[in-house]
């Protein structure tokens, strides 16, 4: 399978990276972001754009958008500290302009989206972020190919993996001789950047039976899959 995969330098995305590096199912990896990975693989190329919006807007560019099987999109920010109407212009906006552009070239593409636990899917709620989230999701199931929300709780990263959050990272640090315990005491609440990983890779192969995916789901088709 050929995936795009968007949000490369983030966690999660880092966890998805490397899972299709190391899938043989997949066969080619296009990264689209604002900065060099500083990785080189047979697999991975990149194009590297300061404005990914604008970057959609550009014929050559989005006609090279053909011929893709997956779009893994694992680009977000924090809502901390930002306005509804900053937070939408990433959230949203690009979402669904890579979104259309990535549908209208690639009949049967299946795009999967990574949202969060507690996404508010009728829109009307008090947290910003999960109003935000859930239109996302809710636009994207209206675009003409096969949409795969993932809402992961806690995500253990691995493997190297890193947040770019000084914050976070300190956290994690902390996490992790505790990540076995948490696993045991409520499994179907924690997740892994790798088990992220692989389940979006599963899901491009086999589907899934519904669109929404919690930690429950994810893990599960990472297992099968």
């Amino acid at each position: 399978m050929k995936v795009i995969l968007l949000g490369a330098t983030g966690m999660v995305g880092q966890g998805a990276l490397r899972e299709c590096l190391r899938d043989e199912r997949v066969s080619d990896v296009l990264v689209i972001g604002r900065t060099e990975l500083g990785v080189e693989h047979a697999k991975l190329r990149q194009i590297v754009a300061p404005d990914l919006a604008e970057l959609m807007t550009r014929t050559d560019v989005v006609n090279a958008l053909s011929g893709y099987d997956a779009c893994f999109f694992c680009l977000g920010v924090s809502s901390a500290g930002m306005t509804e109407e900053a937070y939408r212009r990433i959230t949203y906006d690009l979402t669904l302009t890579v979104a259309r552009a990535l549908s209208g070239r690639n009949p049967g593409l299946r795009f999967v989206y990574v949202s969060g636990q507690g996404t508010d899917s009728t829109e009307q709620g008090r947290s910003m972020w999960a109003r935000v989230k859930g239109r996302t999701e809710n636009r994207l199931l209206e675009l003409p190919m096969d949409t795969y929300l993932f809402r992961p709780g806690y995500i253990q990263p691995m493997h190297g993996v890193r947040s770019r959050t000084r914050l976070y990272r300190a956290l994690y640090t902390v996490a992790a001789p505790l990540y076995p315990l948490l696993r045991r005491l409520a499994p179907n609440q924690v997740t892994t950047t790798e088990t992220l990983g692989r389940a979006m890779i599963a899901v491009t192969a086999a589907g899934a039976p519904r669109p929404h995916l919690g930690t429950r789901e994810i893990n599960a088709a990472a297992a099968g899959g």
